[in-house]
């Protein structure tokens, strides 16, 4: 079998798994560019609660509107791919649920528990909301136990009414924050991504930022227009500029920097932690 035919074959294995388990991926969802190559090599992001997203940020294909209730069977289900998937590292995000009290929290933490209770090899990212910036929420999350919290800042401050409708720049810096605090072993982690017209000085102050609230480890991406109703690419990088940035970051005190224009969030995430 050639390695396309190949890749093709497990790309449609772990599809077929997930639609048997009625789960979602932010892979599938936001049109990820790296789909083929991480469903090939049979890892997967998770995306739990539903695949309907409170809020409406300028440069994500996922749906908008009312969401469903949280299913009480969805933990399970999970840890079942992850069971059949023989994952060693999993990554649980979701949607943005401002209609719970607790934005999901629980949900993530029920997700959490499961696989490291009955998977004990399993090393678990989650990529989390921001709660509305509630404290209580995130404690929630960080008492499972994650390996590693993960909060993406998306853009620059002066960039997020148009592009993070609903959210604030501080209440992210906030959530990073206040997991070192509340869980000072858990690694904190956050993204970037670049084309939305931001400055190279606007990157690095937000660079500072995430290392003044000791945020491990960063990704930095390309972002790339899903439809002509999401906001337009000002500027596309060049590879050498994410090299600079990737340098840059290293030098601030970042201890694992992924940069490239098809790096997002969760792309070989098991790398930070394995090295």
């Amino acid at each position: 079998m050639t390695k396309p035919t190949l890749i093709l074959s497990q790309t449609h294995t772990v599809k077929r798994l997930l639609r048997e388990l009625r789960l979602s991926t932010v892979c599938e969802e936001s049109r990820c560019p790296n789909i083929s190559e991480c469903f090939s090599s049979g890892t997967a992001t998770f995306m739990i609660l539903g695949d309907v997203c409170t809020r409406g940020c300028s440069f994500c294909n996922i749906s908008k509107g009312k969401p469903k209730p949280p299913s009480e069977e969805e933990p399970f289900r999970l840890f079942d791919a992850v069971r059949r998937m023989r994952l060693r590292y999993v990554v649980i995000t979701s949607v943005t649920r401002d209609d719970l009290p607790d934005g999901g929290a629980e949900q993530f933490a029920r997700c959490i528990r499961l696989i490291k209770d009955h998977l004990k090899d399993v090393k678990v990212e989650v990529l989390v909301p921001d709660f509305k910036g509630s404290t209580e929420s995130l404690k929630v999350v960080l008492d499972a136990k994650p390996d590693v919290l993960n909060h993406n800042v998306e853009t620059v401050p002066r960039l997020y009414p148009k592009v993070r409708k609903g959210a604030n720049y501080e209440r992210s810096l906030s959530i990073l924050k206040k997991s070192k605090e509340i869980s000072s072993h858990t690694f904190t982690k956050s993204a970037i991504i670049l084309g939305f017209g931001e400055t190279k000085e606007e990157i690095i102050s937000v660079m500072e930022d995430l290392r003044d609230v000791r945020c491990d480890f960063l990704t930095i991406g390309q972002y790339y227009q899903p439809s002509l109703e999401h906001h337009p690419v000002v500027k596309y990088y060049t590879q050498e500029e994410f090299e600079k940035l990737r340098s840059i970051a290293l030098s601030l005190g970042f201890k694992y920097v992924a940069s490239g224009p098809n790096v997002r969030s969760s792309y070989r995430a098991f790398e930070f932690i394995v090295g």
